[in-house]
């Protein structure tokens, strides 16, 4: 049913933990996966503490490198389950947006992600990047929480 599935990944642990689930049903179902991570560019206001404690030159360095681990950890796991893969990593000021777009241009007929769980103001002000994701694509989404 589904031959190619996008799994977006920001490196925490309940994406960690989507990861390998997605990583399974991709091999049970013999489809080949492209993981994303998309990092949100350095502003000058944030409520991101990694932005706020670094340069904009020292921020980029760091989340470029913590990318690309999260990532080789993802080909790892898809070379030990033998799942093809492939890696992006994008830097876009719309996560959701740039995970939707990496989808379409791949041809992927699934995205699967975790759900970060905000809850309060944080949900209401900034909302989830998996809950904007489920709004704004017509692609069908699989969401481990």
């Amino acid at each position: 049913m589904f031959r190619h599935i996008l799994i977006a990944t920001d490196g925490s642990p309940l994406s960690q933990a989507a990861i390998e689930k997605a990583m399974d049903f991709a091999r049970d179902a013999g489809a080949r996966v492209t993981v994303v991570t998309a990092t949100e560019p350095f502003l000058v206001v944030s409520t991101d503490s990694r932005q706020i404690a670094e340069t904009r030159m020292g921020y980029s360095q760091h989340i470029k490198a913590e990318a690309a681990r999260h990532l080789a950890e993802a080909e790892a796991k898809a070379r030990d389950r033998g799942v093809a893969c492939q890696v992006v990593q994008l830097e876009h000021e719309h996560p959701h947006q740039a995970i939707i777009d990496t989808a379409e241009k791949s041809g992927c007929d699934l995205i699967a992600m975790a759900s970060r769980g905000r809850r309060g103001v944080a949900a209401v002000v900034v909302g989830s990047v998996t809950n904007k994701v489920l709004t704004h694509t017509t692609i069908p989404v699989l969401v481990y929480h």
